[in-house]
C-alpha cells in the first residue's frame, strides 16, 4: 500500500463529493505531487474518471484513490488526514520521505 487515509480524511472526502455532486462509485480521487510551493513540491487532490497505464489504484475506506507513477514514489508511506483545529482546517499529508517542509505545511522537498 502506497498511502493510507484516516477516517477523518475519508469522511471529509465524502462530504466534499456530496457538496460537488460527485458520485464516488464512478469517480476516483487522484492524489498527486506537482512542482510548486516554497519547498519545491506540493500535493494535489482532484477528481478523475480515467486510469492511465502506469497508475496505481488503491481503495481506502471505500474511496478509490489513483496515483501516477511519479507521485507514487514521493508518496510511499504517506498518511492523508483532515483536521479542522486551530492549526487550520484542511487535508494534511504526513510524508515520511519529506526532508523539509515549508512553514505552512503546503509544500515539501526530498
Amino acid at each position: 500500500m502506497t498511502i493510507s487515509m484516516t477516517d477523518r480524511a475519508a469522511d471529509q472526502i465524502r462530504t466534499v463529493a456530496d457538496e460537488e455532486n460527485v458520485n464516488l462509485d464512478d469517480v476516483m480521487l487522484r492524489v498527486a505531487v506537482v512542482p510548486g510551493g516554497c519547498s519545491g513540491l506540493t500535493y494535489d487532490l482532484g477528481w478523475d474518471t480515467t486510469v492511465q497505464d502506469q497508475d496505481t489504484v488503491e481503495v481506502h475506506n471505500g474511496i478509490t484513490v489513483v496515483l501516477d507513477q511519479r507521485s507514487r514514489l514521493y508518496l510511499d508511506g504517506t498518511e492523508l488526514d483532515f483536521t479542522d483545529g486551530l492549526q487550520g482546517d484542511g487535508f494534511h499529508f504526513a510524508n515520511p520521505q519529506a526532508s523539509r517542509t515549508c512553514a505552512c505545511g503546503e509544500s515539501f522537498g526530498v
